[in-house]
């Protein structure tokens, strides 16, 4: 019966330290956010530049399209046929770690 108790608890306790970590990742991409100056060309919540709305932006990409949006969106601009001008800006030195925690954070942006 404690073998029994042990493993319930187990599982209930791994989905939370997961969501704990995912809210971590998502915590670190909106600072990322905010300190790469995202809101100069992007909004969020009505917060920056109306023009690059991403409230949305976790319904209609994938995790690798919105990381290949960072990090070459010259070629994602070309493939979409996107004409806001500017172009968007790469980020193609963004260290890896911060680059998956801005991943995950526009992910969260499912409106």
């Amino acid at each position: 019966m404690r073998c029994a108790l042990f493993v319930l608890s187990g599982a209930l306790l791994v989905p939370a330290l997961v969501a704990a970590q995912d809210q971590a990742e998502i915590d670190r991409g909106m600072k990322v956010y905010a300190s790469q100056k995202c809101m100069i060309c992007h909004a969020i919540d009505g917060q920056g530049n109306a023009k690059g709305p991403l409230d949305t932006v976790g319904d209609k990409l994938t995790a690798d399209e919105i990381r290949q949006w960072i990090v070459n969106p010259a070629d994602m601009t070309a493939q979409a046929k996107a004409e806001r001008k500017p172009p968007m800006r790469a980020y193609p030195k963004l260290p890896p770690e911060d680059l998956e925690a801005l991943v995950a954070y526009m992910l969260s942006l499912n409106g």
